[in-house]
This record gives structure tokens, C-alpha cells and sequence, in this order.
């Protein structure tokens, strides 16, 4: 059993490097993730997707490689290391979106032509240091995956969450989500 509680754990890391600017973006990275769980609640999406647009990049925050190396053009592989730190609480209906959302990104890019010039700049910079859209091999093993779609809309979610002008909810209210998620 993990030692502390999720929305403890996850809280320290929005009160700490949650509140650093957001990789090149207008909004701070908490407010970032914030707001793409809003726009998942809003959509009416299940628990566990509006628990992974809201957790999507914490793989950001901690490792050897951060961030900020992402935009100094290293991938951090946020994706992975995000689903792998979130696992000692959530099942895979919530950290395979969160480990697949940059795939996601990769594959919209592939196969939507107008998908690209959506990405706001440092996105599509991030995208070539990700490995670029997908080819059609590595298409096909993402659109055979159980948790594609969702991590397609965590996507999506995340695309739109770059709105300075947007105030979203604050934590506390997704925690009785996440307490009733966390196994």
C-alpha cells in the first residue's frame, strides 16, 4: 500500500512545481493540468479520464530529466514516468491515458491534416523532439490499444489548456474524484 495519500502527494506537487511557468506556454503548469480536467468534467467525461487530463503531465515534475529539458530539446518521456508514479494509487484506466497522451499527440498529427496547426508553438517544438507523427506501423499499434481513445480525448483536452484568461477549479475540487479512483 503506498505510503501517503494520493491527493496529498499530488497536491505537493501543484503547490510546488505546479506553479513554475508551463514550458513555454502562458499559464502556469497546474493551472494547465487544471484546466484540462475542467474541460474533461465539462465534456462529461468518465472519473478516470477527467483524473488523467488533470494528471497528465505530472511526469514533468520529477526525474532526472525535467521539463525543462524537454525544451532544450531532450525528451523527458513525461508520459511514461507520469503513469509509472501514478500506478502506486490509480489503475491503468487512468495512468494509460496519462502514459499515452504524447503518443496521442503524435498520432493526431498523423492521421488529422489540420490537427498540426492547432498545437500551439511550443507543442509543435515538443512534438519534433518526441519522434515527429507517427508512421503508419507505429499507427496501427496505437489504434489497436484499449486506452487510444482516451488518451486521444486527454489529448485534445490538453491542446486547449493554455488559456491565461481561464480561471479553472482549483484542486481541492477533484479531490473526492481522485480519493475514489485511488485503489
Amino acid at each position: 500500500m503506498p505510503a501517503q495519500d494520493p491527493v496529498a502527494a499530488i497536491a505537493a506537487l501543484f503547490a510546488s512545481e505546479g506553479a513554475s511557468d508551463y514550458l513555454g506556454e502562458a499559464v502556469s503548469q497546474g493551472s494547465h493540468m487544471l484546466q484540462a480536467a475542467a474541460l474533461a468534467e465539462r465534456a462529461v467525461a468518465p472519473p478516470a479520464l477527467i483524473a488523467a487530463a488533470l494528471l497528465h503531465d505530472v511526469g514533468h515534475f520529477a526525474g532526472a530529466v525535467t521539463g525543462q529539458d524537454l525544451m532544450g530539446g531532450t525528451d523527458n518521456r513525461h508520459g511514461e514516468r507520469g503513469a509509472a508514479w501514478l500506478s502506486q494509487w490509480f489503475g491503468p484506466e487512468v495512468t494509460e491515458p496519462v502514459r499515452l497522451h504524447v503518443d496521442a499527440k503524435r498520432y493526431l498529427c498523423a492521421v488529422e491534416p489540420d490537427y498540426l496547426a492547432k498545437l500551439s508553438p511550443a507543442s509543435v517544438y515538443t512534438l519534433g523532439v518526441q519522434g515527429g507523427p507517427m508512421e503508419a506501423d507505429e499507427r496501427t499499434v496505437f489504434e489497436s490499444g484499449q486506452y487510444a481513445e482516451g488518451a486521444c480525448q486527454v489529448r485534445r483536452w490538453d491542446d486547449q489548456a493554455k488559456d491565461p484568461a481561464v480561471t479553472a477549479p482549483t484542486l481541492e475540487h477533484f479531490a473526492a474524484m481522485l480519493r475514489s479512483l485511488a485503489r
